[in-house]
């Protein structure tokens, strides 16, 4: 965050910005300098659906087609990717750099620097939501614009808890081990909520956890947008998820707050 690189934000701006402007702007020159950072996240999601969604195309689940159930099963799955690994482990990686301590010499204040990284988190999650539905359009899923729109809207909400989630293993984790510690996490959670496989091929004891697990209910706002069969209503998804987004941001300021009395008494 040179002051050249500042004055051209400026000159690009038209005017002096914000600090969570100026964050904003240095969190997108950043993701453009290393597009291999992004590349990955971006396309994961149409490479598995490629793999297990396509071959269902024209088949049936939870009452709904087969392909429109697998992509928002692969829409959750990248948001919840795009929150653990492009947020919290970015938040890592900046730490074991020494970021976090070279900021606070600088105007940028935690708020500015923790909005920028959320917002970056939305439009990459976004992006890649939207390259999924796009890819799944081409290939011959018919979804109505205003439902393609909603189920955008739903999986973006249901990303909102994961950030929190992401931001403890910022915290947590090391540089070297936040990306392993967010797979641990990550991969068993997806694959027992059913977003690899429909819960109804898992076993029992899956199927009995599984309605506890904050996947899950990303999921089930994907399914139950498209008309899946449900037992239970959006709100009651959206009220697990809230609960878990308070549980997430407890566990993640308590662990900001360890770490700043390590470094700084």
């Amino acid at each position: 965050m040179t002051t050249k690189t500042l004055e051209h934000a400026q000159t690009k701006a038209g005017r002096r910005p914000s600090v969570v402007g100026y964050a904003i702007y240095c969190e997108v020159m950043k993701l453009l300098r290393i597009p291999a950072f992004a590349i990955p996240t971006l396309l994961f999601p149409i490479m598995f659906f490629s793999f297990f969604g396509l071959p269902n195309v024209g088949r049936e689940m939870s009452g709904i087609e087969a392909g429109s159930y697998m992509m928002a099963s692969y829409g959750a799955y990248a948001v919840m990717s795009v929150a653990l690994f492009s947020f919290g482990v970015s938040v890592s990686a900046e730490r074991g750099l020494g970021w976090n301590k070279l900021l606070r010499t600088t105007p940028m204040n935690p708020l500015a620097y923790f909005s920028a990284k959320i917002v970056m988190a939305i439009i990459i999650g976004a992006m890649t939501v939207g390259l999924l539905f796009g890819f799944g359009a081409i290939v011959g899923i018919r979804i109505p614009m205003l439902m393609w729109v909603k189920l955008l809207g739903l999986l973006m909400i249901g990303m909102i808890p994961f950030v929190a989630l992401g931001l403890w293993i910022g915290y947590v984790a090391g540089p070297n081990s936040a990306a392993a510690i967010a797979n641990v996490i990550f991969l068993p959670l997806s694959f027992a909520s059913g977003l690899f496989m429909p819960l109804e091929f898992l076993p029992d004891v899956v199927q009995k956890v599984a309605p506890y697990l904050p996947a899950y209910h990303v999921g089930q706002l994907g399914w139950t947008a498209l008309g899946a069969e449900n037992e239970h209503s959006l709100g009651y998804h959206l009220l697990w998820l809230a609960g878990y987004t308070v549980v997430f941001l407890v566990m993640a300021v308590i662990a900001y707050r360890r770490d700043e009395g390590k470094n700084y008494g």
